[in-house]
């Protein structure tokens, strides 16, 4: 009872423990055009079949039938709409909030498979970009002959603390082999069920150790390797002697690489690398790499778009971090006229400088004209992507491997492709 109130008032007030029974179904719960709607119909346009595929439950076998893939894909497409990227959140969600049951359809989940389907749908996301795209590249919806690339990095699921050397990561990669060999003789001695269930998730979580630990060791390898290489190319003599300087892979996400982020820390992070038509802002390319620099993947940008669409465009927009003369002599090759900013000297820019080939004396010519400045300028546009995912919460990462991060990469990006298409004033 509120302050204030005096004795003989006759009110209304709330009576929430009284048992009430209501009529109605879960369609009365959204307007028409609610986002949820759209995102079902949208779903529904989808082609699905890669993952029907996977369903095992048929009308002539037994046990309790599997979810409709289009309802996952549905509550996970709406959810990053709404900068939900927790299984467990989700799962709540949907016991609670009116879009999400009605998404569901009366159908239950839970976060595990909730979490286990969106990690596990990169493949099916990355062909169904493919084909959404395609069909809008070929009906002229979405132009791609003017494309801007450009990279966003994301902290990954781990820290520098998990790093190690070569050494120390062979020694604990025997003392992994060694528990799992223990490990496998007490299995196989056949005890009690519920000691052989208990040791069968011990087993099993020795035998991911292991293959961590042996990933950790390959990724060092590499990053040796890349460093051996570098030394080659810039003719250094020595190779340091400095312990910190060692080559290093983390033993929680082998497949990071230590970045220096945006904020000028140095973090383990994944560069994820987006290809988006200068025109309407679509992306229609994504790429996950543990490159800590944007050198060398012009090139691969334009492959990527050749292969999924057969088609190449005219002009390719991108910063300075990605021109070095070599990227230039590349994407000159190709055939593409590149727009990027020249570097700043004291003499004159257009110039062509010592070492420059027709390339690079190309670019230097066409950036010097205020036109070239001027399709230069579009490729801003084109970071309405980021600014979109870091706002729906893609910041920092919550799960391992590349594989799995370019799955939620893609949920994002068939988000805002979606805004797009069908609500372009919202994205």
């Amino acid at each position: 009872m509120a302050k204030g109130r005096p004795a003989g008032l006759r009110l209304e007030t709330a009576e929430r423990g009284q048992v009430e029974f209501r009529q109605g179904c879960l369609d009365d719960l959204l307007s028409l055009d609610h986002r949820a709607r759209q995102v079902w119909d949208y779903v529904e346009g989808l082609d699905l079949s890669r993952l029907y595929a996977r369903v095992q439950t048929t009308v002539s076998s037994s046990g309790r039938p599997a979810i409709d893939p289009a309802i996952l894909v549905s509550l996970w497409l709406y959810a990053t709409l709404e900068g939900v990227g927790s299984a467990r959140l989700l799962d709540r969600l949907c016991q609670s909030d009116a879009a999400y049951r009605w998404l569901l359809g009366g159908v239950t989940v839970n976060y595990h498979t909730l979490s286990d389907f969106r990690a596990g749908a990169g493949p099916v996301l990355n062909r169904l970009l493919s084909s959404s795209m395609a069909g809008l590249i070929s009906s002229g919806a979405v132009q791609v002959d003017t494309l801007a690339v450009d990279g966003m990095k994301l902290q990954a699921a781990a820290n520098r603390g998990t790093f190690r050397r070569s050494e120390r990561l062979a020694m604990l990669e025997r003392a992994a082999y060694e528990v799992l060999e223990r490990m496998a003789v007490e299995v196989d001695e056949d005890p009690v069920a519920a000691q052989r269930r208990t040791l069968a998730r011990r087993l099993s979580a020795a035998q991911e150790r292991v293959r961590r630990l042996a990933k950790a060791r390959e990724a060092q390898a590499e990053i040796e390797r890349q460093r051996e290489e570098q030394r080659q190319k810039q003719r250094r003599k020595e190779r340091p002697q400095d312990p910190d300087k060692e080559a290093r892979a983390s033993t929680v996400d082998p497949e990071a690489r230590l970045m220096k982020m945006a904020d000028g820390s140095v973090r383990l992070a994944y560069n994820v690398q987006f290809t988006t038509a200068a025109k309407g802002a679509h992306i229609v390319g994504v790429r996950v790499t543990d490159r800590g620099s944007d050198y060398g993947l012009l090139e691969p940008a334009l492959n990527e778009i050749e292969q999924r669409y057969g088609v190449k465009p005219t002009r390719l927009l991108a910063d300075g971090g990605y021109t070095s003369k070599s990227d230039i002599e590349k994407v000159h090759a190709l055939g593409v006229e590149l727009f990027s900013p020249l570097p700043k000297s004291k003499g004159d820019p257009a110039a062509p400088k010592r070492g420059d080939e027709a390339g690079t004396i190309a670019w230097r010519r066409r950036m010097a004209s205020d036109e070239a400045m001027a399709i230069y300028r579009r490729r801003f546009a084109t970071e309405r992507p980021h600014a979109h995912m870091r706002n729906h919460g893609l910041r920092q990462l919550l799960v391992r491997g590349r594989e799995k991060v370019e799955a939620i990469v893609l949920w994002h990006v068939h988000a805002f492709n979606f805004l797009q298409l069908k609500c372009p004033r919202s994205a």
